[in-house]
């Protein structure tokens, strides 16, 4: 591909960045994704591409292999460390306010040093360069990244998840507030080998340093924390979720949004319910004896996906009628595929990546020159042991059925990684079905966001940890207590929603996956946001886990009440519930303990005093009053 040298003025760009592609050997000014796809593979020997960077007393570093397949490309890490985040990349170059950490702090300098050290470094290759807006539509922030050429498959991957803009089509006024740098020699260099994004937010411009090549810290989550950053400013949140229109077999429709950290089933939320050969819902599978529960749901709810992992919540969108409305902020779906580990078990999604209608960027996925990368053909990160974190980047345009514009959430929900629950073995996994919270409730699960049982998208911390506020702190710049308490203003201005908190994995002693979170979508779609009868709803013995369902019925079938309520598992009892129930509440006292309580809104204090007071769940239904949980039968 011909490189251009020489000043760049076909755009305003920094003065820093003019100065880079004043000098460096060469640059290329992509105008699309194909482009970037083409530059993935540029200097591709016998149909594989190396990233390969020479470190100063290391040698020459492989960071990946790259192919082209005929539906797209094929990027794999030599690495197994690379083929999911790091949930402590993130540093704080700036000395604006920050709970994050420091860059001097982290590594006993001042970030400016290896700032300079980043732009001469990249002042010696060839590189890489596209605009693109992060944002609301019209109201986004510019934005350009910079990328070494011979990493051609970064910048493609983020170009489809951020969009990229032909440089012809600029508006004179183009002028980018933002700029990803890309330097990956660095991770070893100047960093063990270790993921680091920085985050440098300047007067009037937030530069992002990414030194190192898996999109997931830098490409995606970095830019999601720009928003982030942008937000907070401007007193608006980028949510962390999945959104779904559900349209039920009979016509009626529901809006889910569904919030989580890393592995807590937002991209689920957007799939078919997965069935057995012969039809039938594997619902469960007990643990000690691989007893099984099925279901029979002759038909499924049809899914009009909005958002898959980020949602842009702007006043703009907004119209005070109690209602959440969001858009997505991506174009393109990060999406992870270990759970579909052989043919058949998506046919939905198989049948759209095999027959891409566009280059896909395929991720820890077993492929070879020209041949077709198959999502269930996972890499191993050693024999026998498959990588966690297989991942195809989609652009939202071939999703069928999406929605493109904004819409207004009836039910708010969110997802948690529960583990198996014995009488032997207690655990944070007594969550049934699904539970009905209200608001102030939920908004402080959103507080402490815990990452789950076996994330697979992370690096894997040991015990029961948080993602901290909103389950998007790894990704936000600024401090924990500003972002709570603009979600605790979100959270009183959409009083007209439904709240609800979603299991995966595992009920009690049951193994489940998504099934439950499956379940419990096609169900509310079918019954709607209204109260529920006095009859079928109770408060939950763990007050945390506001009110459990006693009974539930979908299409003529009563679901066990096992799966309802944890604590009637023969295997747990209220024994191994109440010690499940005491683990959770120690990890929402020392969760919210991390915070400055004086620095919060004085109903986020109050909220806050009522758990650690072990309020009940009449208690947080007085603090933000909501839709009615509970029906009023004498209405």
């Amino acid at each position: 591909m011909a490189l251009q040298s020489g000043p760049f003025d076909l755009f305003k760009v920094p003065d820093e960045l003019n100065a880079i592609l004043a000098e460096c050997p060469g640059w290329h000014l992509a105008r699309n994704v194909e482009e970037l796809a083409e530059l993935a593979v540029n200097d591709a020997v016998e149909g594989w591409h190396e990233v390969r960077y020479d470190v100063p007393g290391q040698g020459s570093i492989v960071e990946a292999r790259v192919c082209r397949v005929t539906n797209g490309i094929a990027a794999n890490y030599l690495e197994p460390y690379m083929r999911r985040r790091d949930p402590d990349c993130m540093v704080i170059g700036d000395d604006e306010p920050t709970n994050k950490p420091r860059y001097a702090e982290r590594f006993g300098q001042s970030f400016d040093q290896t700032r300079r050290e980043t732009f001469d470094w990249l002042k010696t290759q060839q590189l890489a360069l596209f605009p693109f807006v992060s944002g609301v539509p019209d109201q986004g922030i510019d934005a350009v990244a910079v990328v070494p050429a011979n990493a051609g498959f970064f910048g493609f991957g983020l170009a489809l998840l951020q969009g990229i803009l032909d440089p012809s089509d600029l508006s004179p006024d183009f002028n980018p507030k933002a700029v990803v740098y890309v330097a990956p020699p660095f991770r070893h260099s100047h960093f063990q080998g270790k993921q680091v994004v920085v985050h440098n937010r300047l007067e009037s411009l937030h530069e992002l340093f990414s030194y190192n090549l898996y999109p997931g810290p830098s490409a995606k989550k970095g830019i999601y924390g720009v928003l982030l950053a942008i937000g907070e400013r401007e007193q608006w949140v980028t949510t962390h979720c999945s959104t779904v229109r559900v349209v039920t077999p009979y016509g009626s429709r529901l809006t889910i949004m569904h919030e989580g950290a890393s592995g807590g089933g937002k991209s689920e939320m957007l799939e078919e319910i997965h069935r057995e050969r012969d039809g039938r819902l594997l619902f469960g599978t007990r643990k000690i004896d691989g007893d099984e529960r099925h279901l029979i749901l002759p038909r499924g709810c049809e899914l009009h996906p909005v958002t898959d992992d980020m949602a842009l919540c702007h006043p703009s969108l907004q119209n005070d009628d109690g209602r959440l409305t969001l858009v997505d902020a991506e174009s393109a779906w990060f999406i992870r595929v270990n759970h579909i580990d052989h043919y058949g078990v998506d046919p939905h999604l198989e049948e759209l990546t095999i027959h891409a209608e566009r280059p896909l960027l395929f991720l820890n996925i077993q492929a070879v020159p020209d041949g077709t990368a198959l999502i269930w053909q996972h890499i191993e990160d050693e024999p026998g042991k498959p990588c966690p974190n297989p991942r195809v980047v989609v652009p939202r345009q071939l999703i069928p059925g999406i929605i493109n514009g904004p819409v207004r959430v009836d039910v708010r929900s969110f997802g948690v990684r529960t583990p198996p629950c014995t009488r032997e073995k207690p655990s944070f996994g007594i969550l049934g079905l699904f539970h009905i919270l209200p608001p102030a409730l939920s908004w402080l699960w959103r507080l402490v966001a815990p990452r789950g049982y076996a994330n697979p998208s992370i690096v894997q911390t040991e015990g029961m940890s948080s993602e901290g506020v909103g389950s998007y702190w790894p990704f936000a710049t600024g401090r924990k207590v500003d972002q709570a308490n603009l979600l605790l203003k979100q959270f009183q201005e959409g009083h007209r929603m439904r709240h609800i908190l979603i299991p995966n994995q595992h009920i009690g002693a049951w193994k489940v996956g998504f099934m439950g979170q499956w379940i419990a979508r096609d169900y509310l779609a079918r019954r709607g946001p209204d109260p529920f009868p006095p009859s079928t709803v109770q408060p939950a013995r763990c007050p945390l886990l506001g009110y459990a369902l006693s009974s539930m019925v979908i299409e003529g079938q009563d679901i066990p009440p096992i799966f309802l309520q944890v604590e009637r598992q023969s295997e747990v009892g209220e024994q191994g519930y109440d010690a499940g129930a005491s683990i959770l509440t120690e990890f929402f006292r020392d969760e919210l303990s991390s915070y400055q309580r004086s620095e919060f809104d004085p109903l986020g204090r109050q909220i806050i005093d009522c758990m650690l007071d072990g309020g009940s769940v009449s208690d947080f239904d007085a603090l933000i009053p909501g839709l009615p949980i509970i029906l009023d039968e004498d209405l």
